[in-house]
């Protein structure tokens, strides 16, 4: 729900412009307002999972975000739409590091890479598919068609929620209320920067946001190492960075979040205005990607649980980039579309390599009672990239067409995300084997 969520509203952009005769910088507000809502809470969120349970934490986050769906597709205006989609972004904030923690608390180590394998192949399908299923209910029923998509799988998430999530034991005492509050601020006042700073032309007051934004996450990290000293308990307990490997899985998931939330956009406007195809054909374009990613994820999982993790890790983030620089030479030298079909199948083999291999390599030696903590964190990294990706090609994107003309443009702020990947490439080569590996 989440993740299809991130792509399917982009397609349905036009449709509700047109619907409340708003401007293109109003309706931006439809995603940011989500993007903003989700990303912020994480750090608390996850916590909150080892505090009340995981189980109870996905249910509730499950409410939230369909019942905001329904606001959503029944809204009257645009500033109701905006209210309805920032509820949706808090739902999804509680509920995402559960999905996480409850896996690596259920399965033992050595069957995490199999769970996680099934879990990035739904993850992977449902981000990639956005496109495709946005633009056939768009196409059908409307901008509104694609929240009513939401309810029938959220009712279903809270049925067999209750059915099959176990009650896992809580192990947070209590939550550290100055250190919720300096997150929450700091997380606010770096992702409204980097959101609204680059189409802006970085004006003085995002820049001061940014500064003030990482002032305050510096003084959050240092709340956390003092947090035993008054009498609390971290939101982020420190030691979980000592892990290698979870430091360069939180890490390495930011670039790979990067990436994948930002080459969607220059990818459509290149096939549709640079190729002239119709909305629909470009979203079959993105098809193998999805299907590579959702049958290779499942095969690739349990290979997590034998290979040594920077093998399938380090061939992830390199099948990416190869991915990305091939679709930048195809918009350069204006080659058949139909190689992008190539590329397609690239990032599908690309995302089914990264996200399963990482996430196990990341969280599968944490300490059990910080797994709510370390989920919270891993996906604000993923979150936090996405929001950096987003705005860094979207601001790439805009310089390229001014200086090199629009195809050139989209192919030049393509290498922006392969390069960021090239940085995870690094990381994941110094990962760790954290179970027994063959010979």
């Amino acid at each position: 729900m989440i993740l299809l969520d991130q792509t399917i509203v982009a397609v349905a952009t036009p449709g509700i412009m047109a619907a409340f005769d708003a401007r293109l910088d109003q309706v931006v507000w439809v995603t940011s307002i989500y993007l903003l809502c989700l990303v912020v809470p994480l750090l608390f969120t996850g916590r909150l999972g080892d505090r009340y349970g995981q189980r109870n934490l996905f249910r509730i986050g499950v409410v939230v975000f369909t019942l905001a769906a329904l606001g959503s597709m029944l809204a009257p205006t645009l500033e109701l739409l905006i209210l309805a989609r920032a509820a949706q972004g808090v739902g999804a904030a509680i509920l995402t590091p559960q999905t996480m923690s409850v896996i690596n608390r259920v399965f033992p180590r050595e069957k995490r890479g199999s769970a996680l394998g099934a879990w990035g192949a739904v993850g992977s399908v449902a981000s990639l598919v956005g496109p495709v299923l946005g633009g056939f209910l768009v196409g059908a029923v409307g901008w509104r068609g694609v929240f009513l998509v939401h309810l029938p799988v959220g009712i279903l998430a809270f049925i067999l929620a209750g059915l099959w999530v176990p009650r896992l034991p809580t192990y947070a005492r209590r939550i550290d209320p100055v250190s919720v509050i300096v997150s929450l601020f700091g997380m606010v006042a770096v992702v409204v920067a980097v959101q609204q700073g680059p189409g802006l032309g970085w004006p003085a007051w995002s820049i001061g946001l940014l500064v003030a934004g990482v002032l305050l996450m510096v003084l959050f990290v240092r709340l956390q190492a003092t947090a035993t000293a008054r009498g609390s308990e971290p939101l982020v307990p420190l030691e979980i960075f000592r892990n290698r490997n979870y430091s360069i899985g939180a890490f390495s998931i930011a670039t790979m979040g990067f990436a994948v939330s930002s080459i969607m956009l220059p990818i459509m406007l290149w096939l549709q205005d640079g190729r002239e195809l119709s909305s629909q054909q470009a979203g079959l374009m993105i098809i193998p990607m999805a299907v590579v990613a959702g049958v290779a994820s499942p095969l690739i999982g349990p290979a997590a649980d034998r290979i040594h993790p920077r093998v399938l890790s380090v061939g992830g983030f390199a099948t990416m980039i190869i991915a990305l620089v091939f679709t930048a030479w195809i918009m350069l030298t204006d080659a058949p579309v139909n190689l992008f079909l190539f590329s397609a199948v690239l990032m599908g083999i690309g995302n089914s390599l990264v996200w399963a291999p990482n996430s196990a390599t990341a969280m599968r030696s944490v300490e059990i009672a910080h797994m709510g903590a370390a989920s919270g964190v891993y996906n604000t990294a993923r979150q936090t990239g996405a929001v950096l990706g987003a705005a860094g090609v979207g601001a790439a994107m805009q310089v390229g067409a001014v200086s090199l003309g629009f195809v050139p443009g989209l192919a030049i702020a393509l290498l922006l995300p392969a390069a960021v990947l090239g940085l995870g490439l690094v990381a994941v080569a110094f990962f760790r084997a954290d179970h027994p590996v063959p010979g």
